[in-house]
């Protein structure tokens, strides 16, 4: 059976090559987008931590996800967190989104540092003037961004002051006194960022200051982290289902194409096997690892293509990080090789029910 295969792919070597391609697209397309997502989440994760705060305040009636477009606490809400046990550093931070969908962070830079300790630069140094702007090396370098340089940003333009390593909250960061003014929220933030004495006391520091702050939104930074996974975001898994669904629609009509083609050309052959004895399991057993053969060689070729376009990607665009997991390997290759079987089992089963006698007869 396995000869016959392999002779009836090579038959048509077009057509093998294209229901292969089909399987590798679905792969790649399931492996690269789930891949951006999960990457994006994960970069976000991993600045969050690498900010070094341990709790994070933010205003009644938020979310947790960082979008926030405004500023609507009072900066005396820091005051009064300083006061609180374990608390040592508090840093106010306003957030506003861009026109392209990045977070941009307002910051006073010494009460920033308190967190995580003294900025590092890369080139350049601190602000000196309003209108100035600190870049992680990756927006530097998908930017091609110098020292120098203009950016605009909130239709002001502001000048590169100085480029800082990646991983600190943001990938831009502006005074926030200048945030404050260009939005309108003077003597406001979107949100604090509180360092304890120690991180041990988090869970015990939540709950103090959800005392004094009836109604905000507070919880530590590890509580934060383990709630920012795609399983919790409802509209990235919906995203996520949409693309798995686009991508076993396209894999299920091109190998369904492929065998109701083949089997309709392989309708005198089909008879043959069946006048020398071959049962109907046969037939739908030879139809099913043919497709079998086609939809592995599909995944493999895929997941090839995902790793080198991941790679591209990482090399042209490092702001853009595509993350593959083994677990989601594990489930484009299922879910290939089932949408592929499904796509097959009405072409076999109907090779099965042809007559021998009207399929020697065929021409």
């Amino acid at each position: 059976m396995n000869k016959m295969i392999v002779s009836n792919l090579a038959y048509r070597p077009l057509r093998s090559i294209i229901s292969v391609l089909a399987v590798a697209i679905e792969v790649t397309l399931i492996l690269l987008i789930v891949g951006f997502a999960l990457g994006m989440l994960n970069d976000n994760k991993s600045r969050q931590k690498g900010l070094g705060a341990d709790v994070m305040v933010r205003p009644p009636g938020s979310s947790n996800f960082n979008a926030f477009t405004a500023a609507p606490v009072s900066l005396k809400v820091g005051d009064l967190l300083r006061r609180q046990p374990h608390v040592v550093a508090v840093a106010p931070v306003v957030l506003q989104t861009t026109n392209t969908l990045e977070l941009l962070y307002g910051i006073d830079l010494p009460t920033f540092e308190s967190l995580g300790g003294p900025m590092r630069y890369l080139k350049g140094g601190p602000f000196h003037a309003p209108y100035e702007m600190l870049v992680d090396e990756y927006y530097a370098t998908t930017n091609r961004v110098r020292i120098g340089d203009p950016v605009n940003v909130l239709n002001h333009d502001f000048r590169v002051c100085g480029i800082i390593p990646q991983g600190r909250g943001s990938r831009r960061y502006i005074p926030l006194a200048t945030m404050q003014d260009l939005i309108g929220a003077g003597n406001k933030a979107s949100m604090f960022y509180v360092k304890l004495d120690d991180p041990e006391n988090a869970n015990a520091a939540v709950q103090q200051l959800k005392t004094v702050l009836e109604g905000y939104n507070i919880m530590s930074i590890g509580e934060w982290l383990s709630a920012m996974s795609a399983d919790n975001i409802p509209m990235l898994s919906k995203f996520i289902a949409v693309v798995i669904g686009i991508a076993v629609v396209i894999g299920f009509i091109v190998i369904f194409q492929s065998m109701y083609t083949a089997v309709m050309e392989r309708t005198r052959e089909i008879g043959i096997l069946k006048s020398l004895g071959a049962s109907k399991l046969y037939i739908v057993r030879a139809i099913l690892r043919e497709t079998l053969v086609l939809a592995l060689a599909g995944i493999i070729v895929g997941i090839v293509i995902s790793m080198i376009a991941a790679r591209v990607i990482k090399f042209r665009m490092p702001t853009l990080p595509v993350d593959f997991t083994y677990v989601w390997m594990i489930r484009a290759t299922i879910i290939a090789i089932a949408g592929s079987i499904v796509g097959a089992i009405y072409p076999a089963f109907k090779a099965a029910q042809k007559d021998p006698i009207d399929a020697l007869a065929y021409e």
